[in-house]
């Protein structure tokens, strides 16, 4: 074989074998603000905690305010991509992240709880029967969880 023919192989292998892990692997969905100080601890977090191999990813600018008193073309935004998430590539969970010092909803700590907490709730409602988490990224970007709704996951049917 030639370098060429060689080259041909390795990179079709590569990609059908990505593809195929890609296809297998287990999913969960980060509706995570845009703040990039956020996203390795927030990844990293759910990949370990939740047990899986990839992360789709949300971003929102203050994503728990969004949710909560957004635009309803913002909302729906993340709604539609959610559904992508769940329904196509079978996320198992869904998590909901505010974090310290974020710049588009400048609101106190407790400020923010309230807001991932009605998130959670909402997100809820939308009856797609996966485990939702409430998370908080503190000032030394640790992650916290506020609400996780596990045991309801466990007990709940998709819609679909």
């Amino acid at each position: 074989m030639t370098p060429k023919q060689i080259l041909k192989v390795v990179k079709k292998y590569t990609t059908e074998r990505c593809v195929e892990a890609m296809r297998d692997g287990r999913f969960a969905t980060a509706i995570n603000c845009i703040d990039g100080r956020v996203q390795v601890p927030v990844l990293e977090w759910i990949r370990f905690y939740l047990n899986v191999d990839y992360v789709d990813l949300i971003t929102e600018p203050g994503p728990d305010k969004a949710i909560v008193s957004g635009s309803e073309r913002t909302y729906n935004s993340i709604f539609e991509k959610a559904i992508l998430s769940v329904k196509n590539l079978g996320s198992q969970s869904i998590s909901i992240v505010a974090h310290y010092d974020c710049r588009a909803n400048p609101v106190s700590k407790e400020e923010h709880i309230e807001l991932i907490q009605s998130s959670v709730e909402i997100i809820e409602k939308w009856r797609f029967g996966v485990r939702i988490l409430g998370l908080w990224v503190n000032e030394w970007r640790y992650v916290e969880v506020i609400k996780d709704t596990e045991k309801e996951y466990q007990r709940q049917d998709r819609i679909w």
